[in-house]
């Protein structure tokens, strides 16, 4: 290991390299104190700090909802993680297998699928495991084949397309089942995420309806199930009920203690009888930990989580740390025996500043800190100008929790390019008319290349390469579709 202290024997000093596995909250905000804190020895090849991560950028999950309503451009919910973490080596891949034991990491990366050399190995001094978590979903039939999911950039932009598309088919159709299906949107778990995307999006809705000559705000039918006794149950059971009465206030139909049985032929089937043949099923009930943990010889919990100490260290393996939605950290301000730090972003930023203490403090033999931090409180937004709060013991609706709410993930969003562009926008909003185009070719963007390329040709071998119904041809072009003539 290098070490800054006196006495070192004379020669090159040794390489420490740091391996941090996830580029997330935590993975970007410890990457980037780690790379601070030793610049020094970054310039002179005293230290080596490694990024895995599957995707470039780092994304703000809260800002999702803003993103899928069209509030927020896709590209200023993201943080580019090469412009931030510009002294870090940056590895686009996923961790595939961890042998701490051996401090190995085998790491599958886009350029080995296209050469044919296969995975990778690193070696590292010291771990930062900080790879988040997936969605968590359930054996239900019908799910895999059409459920969406809300945790990703693309999946918000995805669904809002979607949710447009849907209303686009449901003006054209001539079919009252067709319609209907296509006016009914299913959203499955009250958390943040569920609540959240459901009220930005109905609110989008109902703002484009006004669009359409023949689809009015109350045709559009808004289900949201949850298997609990109330959504929203971090901003605390006043709020809580606020939020219900004013979803049900905008013809939202709230579930709670229900659960979806079966989505199978694209009709979510509810456990109290209820039917509703639906084209759009969003699936937002619970995550679980990232598949790397449990190809790791690290401890995992019952729920395959990481086990750490209050420091943020790995239970039992030396120079292994871990924080965030993977780990398993021991909660000082409950005053529940045995709780544990909820798998938020409030705690994930805080988490990441201790844990790259903890790391330098590893490498130069000094004192790890334990981890300590109260909760704050939660807000959560409700739609353009709607939503509550409960923080530091004091609960707020409306439009002043909107307003508390969007200040948080102002400040709360990484560096100030980001802060600047979220503000200008969200100023721009406010006034000018939202935009409601779809762009969902953006999800097949060869599609259209290739019909004219002749690649495939619309009902000869499948469907075209989009997933999209082909355009009408131009009978006096049999050759391509309309407006592509010489």
């Amino acid at each position: 290991m290098a070490s800054d202290s006196e006495g070192t024997p004379p020669g090159p000093p040794a390489c420490v390299r740091i391996l941090v596995v996830g580029g997330g909250y935590v993975g970007m905000y410890t990457a980037l104190r780690l790379q601070r804190k030793l610049k020094q020895r970054l310039r002179t090849g005293r230290a080596e700090i490694v990024v895995v991560t599957p995707d470039p950028y780092m994304t703000y999950q809260p800002f999702l909802p803003e993103a899928a309503a069209g509030s927020l451009s896709p590209r200023h919910v993201v943080v580019p993680l090469r412009r931030v973490l510009a002294r870090c080596r940056i590895v686009i891949g996923e961790a595939k297998h961890i042998d701490h034991a051996g401090r190995t990491a085998t790491v599958t990366t886009l350029a080995g699928g296209q050469d044919g050399t296969g995975a990778v190995e690193i070696t590292y001094d010291e771990l930062v495991l900080a790879p988040g978590s997936v969605s968590r979903t359930l054996p239900i039939p019908g799910l895999a084949d059409h459920g969406i999911g809300f945790r990703t950039i693309e999946e918000a932009i995805g669904l809002r397309n979607h949710v447009i598309e849907q209303m686009d088919i449901a003006s054209a159709t001539r079919d009252p089942a067709v319609r209907d299906a296509a006016l009914t949107f299913v959203f499955v778990g009250g958390g943040y995420a569920g609540v959240e995307a459901l009220a930005e999006l109905e609110d989008m809705a109902r703002y484009a309806s006004r669009h359409y000559h023949n689809i009015r705000a109350e045709d559009l039918k808004w289900i949201l199930v949850e298997a609990s006794d109330r959504i929203l149950p971090e901003v605390g059971d006043a709020m809580s009920r606020y939020a219900i009465r004013e979803l049900r206030g905008r013809n939202i139909d709230v579930r709670l203690d229900t659960r979806l049985d079966s989505c199978e032929d694209r009709v979510a089937v509810l456990s109290d009888g209820a039917r509703f043949p639906t084209r759009t099923l969003v699936w937002t009930a619970g995550i679980k930990p990232a598949p790397i943990l449990a190809a790791t010889d690290l401890p995992l919990d019952e729920r395959g989580r990481i086990r750490c100490t209050t420091a943020l260290a790995v239970e039992g393996a030396a120079h292994a740390w871990a924080a965030g939605d993977a780990a398993a950290v021991p909660d000082l301000t409950s005053a529940e025996k045995g709780g544990l730090t909820a798998p938020n972003a409030q705690h994930a930023v805080r988490q990441a500043k201790v844990l790259a203490e903890n790391v330098l403090a590893s490498i130069d033999g000094g004192t790890p800190r334990t981890y300590r931090h109260a909760h704050a409180g939660s807000v959560a937004s409700l739609g353009l100008h709607k939503g509550v709060a409960h923080v530091y013991g004091r609960k707020l609706k409306g439009r002043a929790a909107w307003l508390m709410h969007r200040t948080y993930h102002l400040s709360r969003v990484p560096t100030f390019n980001r802060k600047a562009r979220v503000l200008a926008e969200w100023t721009l909003a406010g006034l000018f008319t939202r935009e409601i185009v779809s762009l969902g070719s953006l999800e097949h963007p060869r599609a259209e290349f290739e019909r004219a390329a002749g690649g495939r040709r619309p009902g000869e071998d499948g469907p075209p390469p989009s997933g999209r119904p082909p355009r009408p041809r131009d009978p006096t072009d049999p050759d391509g579709p309309p407006g592509h003539h010489n």
